[in-house]
């Protein structure tokens, strides 16, 4: 209870809110991951310094296999399924996940109930022994005729693929450490990351060059870290809310309403990418085959306040440009 004084005398006492006293946090146990949890926990404490969070971390299938391209193995749902799982279970009170791993359908009884502020959501080209400076003339388009790219994300490699056709994409998984060793290792010409991810883990320097979204659409969601609880949870839900960043959660459900409209994950090269300027919202939107061949993409600009309907509008007019065609592709080849 808060007791409210009014001329140096108490008036009256007002209810607060209900606060849970013990908070365990679902999270991945990658560096990326915890960095992001560890954020989370950090802006809880602040928020509610009476409270103790704990970091709870799980291992989910994406982290176990790592010898096999996503999209064989059933897409980015690998990387939150048995978080979830804890979820239901009450063995944590909240997920904290990067955006871009978050299928759009949620188990039932489980919800997005926030989404931080976003980080820069473009690409990063990353070469051999790249600190920053002294790589001038060494970005995306000095690629030697052929060169070898590293990048887990049919997203990433069909773009390239369109503008480059010469090169060659090779499958690269593990975290963001380990790509790094393996580019430096000379097992390839450049890695593709996350820029997010990179900076997050104070490794900035070692990007080349920021790829424009022209040349590489970012993932959905790319750069944003989301807060997944229960439905039912009352306190929590509660608790979480001025973590919500308005402008990034706008984006990220207009992005999202596309993927969800073309049915499409990790599986499928789709890409989309919000921006607000004042009153509206600008969405891109892009579906590519998988050898970067066909691209299909558009824009749509509207106001902020029907933000999803615009993402399924986008997915409408991309399908019938001829979207649907190549996604009955990439299934078939599945």
């Amino acid at each position: 209870m808060i007791w409210i004084k009014k001329k140096g005398k108490r008036l009256k006492r007002l209810k607060r809110g209900k606060v849970k006293k013990n908070i365990k946090i679902g999270t991945r146990g990658s560096a990326l991951a915890l960095w992001q949890a560890n954020l989370v926990k950090s802006e809880l404490k602040k928020k509610y310094p009476e409270c103790q969070v704990e970091l709870v971390k799980i291992k989910t299938t994406g982290d176990k296999i790592l010898d096999v391209p996503l999209a064989k193995v059933g897409g980015k749902g690998l990387f939150v399924k048995e978080i979830e799982e804890a979820l239901l279970d009450k063995k944590v009170d909240l997920a904290v996940h990067s955006m871009k791993d978050v299928p759009t359908d949620f188990p039932k009884g489980l919800h997005l109930s926030a989404i931080l502020e976003r980080e820069d959501p473009r690409d990063a080209f990353i070469t051999k022994g790249s600190r920053g400076q002294g790589v001038k003339g060494q970005g995306f388009k000095d690629l030697p005729q052929g060169a070898t790219i590293g990048t887990s994300s049919l997203r990433r490699s069909s773009q390239l693929l369109n503008i480059r056709p010469d090169l060659k994409i090779v499958q690269l998984r593990g975290n963001l450490d380990t790509r790094i060793r393996k580019l430096d290792e000379g097992q390839f010409d450049a890695i593709i990351l996350a820029a997010a991810g990179v900076k997050r883990l104070g490794l900035k320097n070692r990007i080349t060059e920021l790829l424009s979204p022209d040349i590489s659409l970012p993932a959905i969601g790319q750069g944003a870290i989301g807060i997944e609880t229960r439905t039912d949870a009352q306190e929590i839900n509660e608790m979480v809310k001025f973590l919500n960043h308005k402008e990034t959660s706008i984006c990220v459900r207009a992005e999202r309403a596309f993927l969800k409209k073309l049915e499409g994950g990790c599986q499928v090269p789709i890409a989309a990418y919000g921006v607000i300027d004042g009153e509206n919202i600008k969405l891109s939107g892009l579906v590519a085959s998988v050898d970067g061949k066909k691209i299909i993409k558009d824009v749509i600009v509207g106001n902020v306040d029907e933000a999803e309907s615009l993402g399924v509008q986008l997915a409408e007019t991309l399908l019938n440009k001829g979207a649907w065609d190549i996604l009955k592709e990439v299934y078939a080849s599945r």
